[in-house]
């Protein structure tokens, strides 16, 4: 790799978060509990307008928290959208179920509503709508169609902390949503995630599950198998200092969103994003497709970027396409936009650290390989 390569993230930490670390550390309440943990979920389940917040280890412990305290299991099926990470389809796996893949949008790549009626069938339990790049899925629809069937609908929130559909924000549309905390995410504790809903019962369940589920008023005796999923005190104080920050954390990701389309408006074989108009977009990050009208491949245009000192990253190859289907349980429906996608697209540098100049760099990059 190139000197001085601009990376694809790279992360601002606020000068509280050092504040709070610190305080954490003298306090001596590094581990799964203390004040940070408390103040954390109380402030995130404020800022998605829910009830309930509760912090666990990583994005995907979250998603499988959800499935497990909602009784999903051997026998039902999820249905996910094909466009997304692993964790996705792990997450349902992890608790028995089979997942129902199905093909996304063209244009926001998000699980197509179209699809549902197809993928169901009396097994079916819960859909899993995935908010991919910062872009809302479309919820309406989707939730209209679980209701008329009894289906939960798991929100998957991960790359989408800001991002609202109709003016409501991502992570407040369904019976429980999850939100990841990766060091590549707008609001990060390096690892981590959270769990948030408006159901009272669903949340004492999650909370119980995440933390071993201990009897009540009984510590270490157990009637049911729990999991250790907590997250700890140092990770809440760095995201409660991102968190004072998420608003503006939110709108400088806009304004990087908003340049690059400007500037790469018009460039044979690249594709740039589409935002819905009913959609608020937080561009976790920004994400292209190189069509064939560019004259080469999408690896081909990653290899001469990276040469010019700018990396990418590919999509996430379809959920359709993996491997370990061949040796797990699942139903897939034809995927042929979530098949293309995985081999057009890729995303440039969109990290919050990333530098006016930089994104101008980028594009003079893409433009230069696209000639």
């Amino acid at each position: 790799m190139p000197q001085n390569t601009i990376p694809v993230n790279a992360p601002l930490v606020p000068d509280e978060a050092k504040t709070y670390v610190l305080d954490c550390l003298g306090s001596g309440w590094i581990s799964s509990a203390g004040k940070y943990l408390a103040q954390f979920e109380q402030e995130f389940a404020a800022y998605v307008n829910q009830k309930h917040a509760i912090a666990v280890c990583n994005g995907t412990v979250s998603l499988h928290l959800i499935l497990a305290a909602l009784g999903i299991g051997p026998g039902d099926e999820v249905i996910v959208p094909a466009q997304t990470i692993i964790s996705c389809l792990d997450a349902v796996l992890y608790t028995g179920a089979t997942p129902v893949i199905v093909d996304v949008e063209p244009d926001i790549y998000t699980l197509d509503p179209a699809h549902l009626e197809k993928a169901l069938s009396p097994r079916t339990k819960a859909i899993m709508p995935v908010h991919i790049f910062g872009h809302s899925a479309d919820m309406d629809p989707i939730n209209a169609f679980a209701g008329a069937h009894g289906l939960f609908v798991v929100e998957d929130a991960a790359e989408a902390h800001g991002a609202r559909y109709k003016k409501r924000i991502c992570g407040s549309l369904g019976t429980a949503a999850s939100f990841s905390f990766y060091a590549n995410k707008l609001i990060t504790t390096g690892e981590g995630g959270m769990v948030v809903t408006n159901d009272d019962a669903l949340a004492a369940r999650m909370r119980s599950m995440k933390d071993l589920c201990h009897l009540p008023g009984q510590r270490f005796h157990h009637a049911e198998v729990g999991f250790n999923y907590r997250m700890t005190n140092m990770q809440a104080a760095l995201g409660c200092a991102q968190l004072l920050h998420a608003e503006e954390f939110l709108k400088r990701k806009q304004r990087m969103g908003r340049r690059y389309t400007e500037g790469l408006a018009g460039l044979r074989g690249i594709v740039t994003p589409v935002v819905r108009d009913w959609a608020v977009s937080s561009y976790w990050m920004y994400g292209i497709r190189v069509t064939p009208e560019a004259g080469m491949t999408r690896d081909e245009f990653r290899r001469r970027l990276l040469e010019r000192g700018v990396d990418t990253r590919d999509f996430f190859w379809s959920l359709s396409e993996q491997p370990l289907l061949a040796t797990h349980p699942s139903r897939t429906l034809p995927c042929p936009v979530s098949e293309r996608l995985a081999r057009e697209g890729c995303y440039l540098p969109s990290g919050l650290a990333l530098t006016g100049e930089e994104i101008e760099r980028v594009m003079d990059a893409v433009r230069a390989v696209i000639g």
